[in-house]
């Protein structure tokens, strides 16, 4: 008999595209249950929080349905865990936006406004809105140049196997983490210089991309994620 389909809290607290995103995961074949419910989250076999909007607003909706308490039991419990977006800010230590807020703090690092001048000088369009190449890092490791080879000494992320070397998604941003520790990162794009897409230390995967709008290559991610969960069960 098969196995039952991991299952998934896809948490709700008002901030993000909850439908899009829920039936993305299902496509990959993972049982979601949309869910602003602390115990559910504990329970379930992994947890995925998206997010759109200010950092701040959405951190104190996240707050007042005590979910951040939620999300920190279930990593510290060991269950996996996918940030889209905003889901991969909250990770860090604070953001700028509207103001300082803090974040989870589960990853040393500071989420900042891209400037509206470029690495070379030019003037770059903030938000930044579109397709965009993402580098993962057995392509292009933390702090080398694209193409470069990636430190054999790191692990890979056992999500990478699955995924091709470079690949485009979908993204909607004015901030980026700034990772204090480089070996979080596992996939950079550049927009007017490069910064972190993506970032995963242990059981944890985040990407500053959205999947659910990223067509074939977010089906790939999130096609991954999934390999990933049945992997460890």
């Amino acid at each position: 008999m098969a196995s039952a389909a991991p299952r998934i809290a896809l948490l709700d607290y008002g901030a993000g595209n909850l439908r899009s995103v829920a039936k993305a995961l299902e496509r990959s074949g993972l049982a979601v249950e949309v869910t602003s419910d602390r115990a559910a989250v504990v329970r379930a076999d992994a947890v995925v929080l998206p997010g759109v909007g200010a950092f701040r607003d959405a951190r104190e909706h996240l707050a007042a349905k005590h979910l951040d308490d939620a999300v920190l039991a279930a990593i510290a419990a060991g269950r996996p865990y996918l940030g889209l977006c905003l889901g991969l800010q909250f990770l860090f230590e604070e953001a700028e936006e509207h103001g300082v807020s803090a974040g989870l703090g589960l990853l040393r690092g500071r989420v900042t406004r891209f400037s509206d001048t470029a690495s070379d000088g030019t003037r770059r369009l903030v938000p930044h809105i579109g397709w965009n190449e993402v580098r993962w890092r057995r392509d292009a490791g933390p702090g080398t140049a694209a193409g470069d080879a990636a430190d054999p000494a790191r692990p890979m992320h056992p999500m990478l196997a699955a995924l091709p070397p470079r690949d485009h998604y979908y993204f909607v941003h004015s901030y980026r983490a700034v990772p204090a520790d480089a070996d979080t990162v596992v996939g950079w794009t550049d927009y007017g210089g490069a910064f972190a897409a993506a970032v995963a230390r242990e059981r944890i995967f985040a990407v500053q991309f959205h999947p659910e709008k990223s067509q074939t290559a977010g089906k790939r991610l999130l096609d991954a994620f999934a390999h990933w969960l049945g992997e460890l069960r």
